[in-house]
């Protein structure tokens, strides 16, 4: 039988590059989105709401797109066209949502970014599963990181940089400043040429050799189950249990953001009942199947991601204002001082990205001697420091040291649970399972988005700062998790 032949270090990074550019615009989009809508005329108290179209593309882009890349074989590959697909779309978004003239129109362009980026992006994980053998996997996951570091460290200095030089950084009310316009504008360009790059340099192994490689490999350390699709109980059960926590919001006069707990729930019970009644082995079945049928170490991976990715939406969401409001004193969008805090935070991502691509290289030694999951816990704890070390730090220029802690946990979330998933999948449903695991990515940032300004407002005064504490307590949540997730092998944490 064929064993995967190891990869150089040249073609790891050629296969890896693209992510460069996904993570320029990623990263564009994380550290400007709620800049833009501020300056559209957003209260804090909508912010959330209009974040929310970034995860709910990714909870329904990414399993579709995995579930049609295991599937597909072109003259680009299996993965290849969505890379080169996704990166057209997310060129043009780029383009377009800084210009644009009101919050709506905002709005709906971060939805389209969001769903051209996660065309693009699901599909790179399912890559490095293909392209690798086992014991390289880390190392290419790892690579992964470095980019992404790289490229975010790029992306979110920009405007910073073009205020250096001599862009100006503020508008008239309503419009957005040039600094953030010539940052997407740059943004386009380098998310094009660098997925660009690895669907010229690379090449992808036909689906007849990809299952000889699957025969000669060990099976997974946790077999993936069959598993059949419920009575119908419990479908109804989710479907009326968020009808009535809907019910519930409007008798209260609750927060209307809660009402995506709500469809979240009665969706969930929508899918299960659907796919009992659509014919078997179609798209919905197959999805709903795989869900229910995830491998042991994925279920409890699934807890981990929710808690680590509740943390990361709630500092995307929540940075600028608090920065901006508790550090350069200032809430108005069209001040000076209000725009030198989001700057800053720029710089703020920046130094996480760089913290995290200085990471990259660390992990694969911390992995040789902690192994992978007391590995990611000492990261997740990190991340949990730094974040609750904006509590007291009032000079804005030493938030960079909080920055350390959240750099490690992040480069940390970015490669070592894949690393534990990738080793409990089979070949043949990479792509299906990376896709929903990416369901633990976006769900959680749902629920900070229709969670977050609820409690804020209940507990906290409405302090944008509070935000990032209860980011911090996630982490440390996600580090507990990790107790339950089965050890990696022998050959896992040699690797």
């Amino acid at each position: 039988m064929d064993r995967k032949p190891r990869l150089s270090f040249w073609q790891i990074w050629n296969m890896c590059f693209g992510f460069l550019g996904i993570q320029f615009g990623l990263a564009l989009q994380n550290a400007n989105a709620s800049r833009i809508f501020q300056t559209l005329g957003a209260d804090m108290d909508q912010v959330p709401g209009l974040w929310i179209a970034a995860p709910l593309t990714g909870l329904l882009v990414q399993p579709v797109v995995g579930y049609l890349s295991d599937r597909t074989w072109t003259g680009l590959g299996r993965r290849r066209p969505y890379f080169l697909v996704g990166a057209v779309l997310s060129t043009l978004a780029l383009l377009v949502m800084p210009n644009s003239p009101t919050l709506w129109i905002a709005a709906g362009t971060l939805w389209i970014l969001d769903a051209s980026i996660n065309i693009s992006m699901e599909p790179f994980r399912a890559f490095v599963g293909d392209q690798l053998p086992a014991s390289q996997r880390p190392a290419g996951f790892a690579m992964q990181s470095f980019f992404i570091g790289v490229g975010s460290v790029i992306a979110s200095l920009l405007p910073w940089l073009l205020t250096r030089f001599g862009v100006a950084n503020t508008a008239h009310a309503g419009e957005v400043p040039d600094t953030v316009r010539y940052a997407f504008y740059i943004g386009g360009v380098v998310l094009l040429c660098a997925i660009g790059w690895t669907v010229l340099r690379t090449r992808e192994y036909p689906p007849e050799t990809l299952a000889r490689f699957e025969q000669a490999e060990p099976p997974p350390a946790q077999p993936t189950p069959v598993v059949a699709m419920p009575a119908p109980g419990p479908a109804l059960a989710w479907l009326v249990a968020g009808l009535a926590l809907a019910a519930v919001i409007a008798m209260r006069g609750w927060d209307r953001m809660l009402y995506v707990l709500a469809g979240m729930a009665a969706a969930y019970g929508l899918l299960l009942l659907l796919a009992r009644v659509l014919p078997a082995g179609g798209m919905l079945p197959t999805i709903a199947g795989d869900l229910r049928a995830m491998p042991l170490a994925m279920r409890r991976l699934a807890v981990v991601q929710f808690f680590s990715w509740f943390a990361l939406f709630a500092m995307w969401i929540y940075t600028t204002a608090a920065v901006a409001g508790s550090h350069f004193g200032s809430s108005d969008p069209t001040s000076a001082a209000y725009n030198e805090g989001a700057n800053w935070v720029g710089v703020l991502f920046a130094a996480y990205n760089g913290f995290a691509a200085l990471a990259a290289v660390a992990i694969p030694w911390m992995v040789r001697r902690l192994g992978v999951r007391a590995s990611h816990v000492v990261n997740l704890c990190l991340g949990a420091a730094g974040f609750l070390s904006f509590l007291l730090i009032g000079d804005p220029h030493w938030l960079l040291l909080s920055m350390v802690g959240v750099g490690f946990a992040w480069a940390s979330i970015l490669s070592l649970p894949y690393v534990m998933l990738s080793d409990n999948l089979p070949i043949a449903k990479m792509g299906t399972y990376m896709g929903l695991f990416n369901f633990f990515i976006v769900i959680p940032q749902l629920v900070a988005a229709s969670l977050l300004g609820f409690l804020l407002k209940s507990l906290f005064g409405g302090q944008p700062l509070w935000a990032l504490a209860m980011a911090g307590g996630s982490l440390l949540l996600a580090a507990v998790a990790m107790v339950a997730v089965p050890r990696q092998g022998a050959q896992a944490v040699q690797a």
